[in-house]
């Protein structure tokens, strides 16, 4: 939903009625994640939820939902003997949710809406299925408001909620009336709006610059970092949200690093970038690239084993930095980099698709 938010709160804040469709469940080879969202006002669409396969059905729907005030969950998806009707063409299931919104059936998107916008954590959970289907609870991690149904319900809602927007994850949780996990009487949709996941730069560089443009474009908060302020200038990194002027390695230091953090080190100086691996190997990031020849890493290697670093966290390293792509130029290099991103964070091969069998896309992160 984030990204039609902008919209959704023009027409909330003016008083009107809209439909909403909210990607809830994806099964096999479905083409939008768990949160992908579609607003329909009259004749007026923002969003996707499919891609194009069945928006024209959604876009129906939301206007009927609209009209009777109620909401649906409805499942859409292809058969072999009718594979151009409304469904999936690429053989895929998804379950769309479809409410009616506004002031008085949403009150609290606008703290949503403020929560996003200041980058402050913040989860939306929706009963879409069972007992008090609609019931709504926004819940951030030191409180929450309004009920889904039972206290029991809350609380395991709350528990479950907060642990997903620490890791950044949106998707649907089972539940009893009552809150108990082994049962599957009441289905809650959690849409997590957790602010977006850091990408740290190191290396004020040509590189650098081209990185830091791709880490916008995959949604990251992006710093550039490097000691030289001659080199570190926001001129040169415009695209960046934040440029430090400081050692790498002691920026990293005094920096919160989570398991959604990507580190990239493009410094190619040992006198920054072997302290700076030091530290960074032994956080918990998603991700450790470095940039330098197969030479240069060896020697990289022998180094941080002589700053004590083990086998094991020398494996964590992703170096030389970047997929084989035949890439030269630093855009071709940034593509390579945010190429080993994607297939690191989803479980990909980094093989070409025709040579793999199986689903595209994967269910879960890796």
């Amino acid at each position: 939903m984030r990204d039609v938010l902008p919209q959704l709160m023009e027409w909330w804040e003016n008083g009107e009625v809209f439909g909403l469709a909210t990607v809830v469940n994806t099964y096999r080879s479905a083409p939008r994640p768990p949160g992908a969202a579609l607003a329909v006002r009259g004749d007026e669409v923002v969003g996707s939820v499919s891609g194009g396969c069945v928006e024209g059905a959604v876009y129906e729907l939301a206007r009927e939902v609209v009209a009777s005030g109620r909401p649906v969950l409805e499942r859409y998806g292809v058969s072999d003997d009718d594979a151009f009707a409304v469904g999936l063409t690429c053989g895929g299931i998804i379950d769309i949710y479809v409410e009616p919104v506004s002031r008085d059936t949403f009150p609290e998107l606008g703290e949503v809406a403020a929560a996003v916008a200041e980058g402050d954590p913040i989860a939306v959970a929706t009963v879409v299925a069972g007992p008090g289907t609609g019931a709504r609870r926004v819940v951030r991690p030191d409180r929450a408001t309004g009920s889904l149904g039972s206290p029991g319900l809350d609380r395991a809602v709350d528990d479950d909620a907060r642990g997903m927007l620490a890791q950044g994850i949106t998707g649907l949780r089972r539940y009893g009336t009552q809150g108990e996990r082994l049962k599957d009487e009441v289905q809650v949709f959690v849409s997590s709006f957790a602010p977006p996941a850091r990408m740290l730069v190191f290396g004020a560089i040509d590189f650098a610059a081209a990185v830091a443009r791709i880490g916008k474009f995959l949604g990251y908060h992006v710093t550039v970092c490097d000691a030289r302020p001659v080199f570190a200038t926001r001129k040169r990194f415009p695209e960046a949200d934040e440029v430090v002027v400081e050692w790498p390695h002691r920026y990293l230091a005094r920096t919160r690093v989570d398991e959604r953090t990507v580190i990239c080190v493009l410094t190619h100086d040992p006198k920054f970038d072997v302290p700076l691996l030091e530290v960074a190997l032994r956080t918990p990031a998603a991700y450790v690239g470095a940039m330098g020849s197969r030479r240069t890493h060896e020697d990289r290697l022998a180094r941080l084993r002589e700053a004590g670093l083990t086998d094991e966290e020398l494996a964590r390293l992703r170096s030389p930095i970047g997929l084989d792509l035949g890439a030269r130029t630093p855009e071709e290099t940034a593509v390579s980099i945010a190429a080993e991103l994607i297939m690191t964070r989803w479980g990909g091969t980094g093989r070409p698709l025709r040579t793999t069998e199986g689903p595209i896309h994967r269910e879960s992160a890796a």
